[in-house]
């Protein structure tokens, strides 16, 4: 009998000495919701994020310059003698015409936007690309701001660490909306709007 319950007894022992060893051990199971150490995280499939780093700068600086002239001068003389029946005289006829048009156009425009906002990649074409979509909603002191963001990005051009620029992202599209307490300080008002229709010089 004494024999059998120190046989019971060793067992229990062997296994929490075992279990002990295994908690310890380096070839423990590991969490499936640990991250490795060598992840990729960069945008691959369906349903993964990617930051796009916005710098559009714009500059169009168009001059004209119209400098015309045109002058006419025209001169005859005539000789009043008929059949010599009666001299009437030379008399002359002239006439001189000036004409001048000069006119100077200038239209310059320089727009800068950098941001940054990361997309959803919404379709993968046959290709390999990533249709990628996003959208930013900021709403700072009652001043509200949409940013909608959508293209086609190459996965060969996202860096390490799962950005792109938006000079690489193809069929790039961009739309800010503002809106709050500043917009009717932005735009001109209804009185203005209809003197530009009537009079748009």
């Amino acid at each position: 009998m004494k024999k059998g319950v120190f046989a019971i007894l060793c067992f229990f022992l062997v296994l929490f000495v075992a279990d002990c060893a295994q908690a310890g051990s380096i070839w423990a199971k590991r969490d499936k919701k640990d991250r490795k150490l060598y992840a990729d995280d960069t945008a691959r499939n369906i349903g993964d994020v990617l930051t796009i780093k916005i710098t559009e700068e714009s500059t169009v600086d168009n001059t004209a310059d119209r400098n015309l002239d045109k002058k006419t001068d025209r001169s005859n003389t005539f000789n009043g003698d008929v059949g010599g029946l009666a001299d009437l005289g030379e008399f002359g006829l002239s006439a001189e015409s000036s004409n001048t048009l000069k006119s100077t156009a200038k239209y310059k425009d320089e727009r800068s936007f950098v941001d940054s906002i990361t997309v959803t990649v919404v379709d993968i074409q046959p290709n390999g690309n990533l249709v990628v979509m996003g959208t930013r909603n900021r709403n700072i002191g009652g001043d509200t701001q949409i940013i909608e963001v959508s293209g086609i990005v190459r996965p060969s051009d996202i860096a390490f660490d799962n950005t792109i620029k938006s000079q690489q992202v193809a069929d790039f599209r961009i739309v800010s909306k503002n809106g709050g307490i500043a917009e009717p300080y932005t735009r001109p008002g209804w009185l203005g709007r209809i003197f530009d229709i009537i009079w748009p010089f």
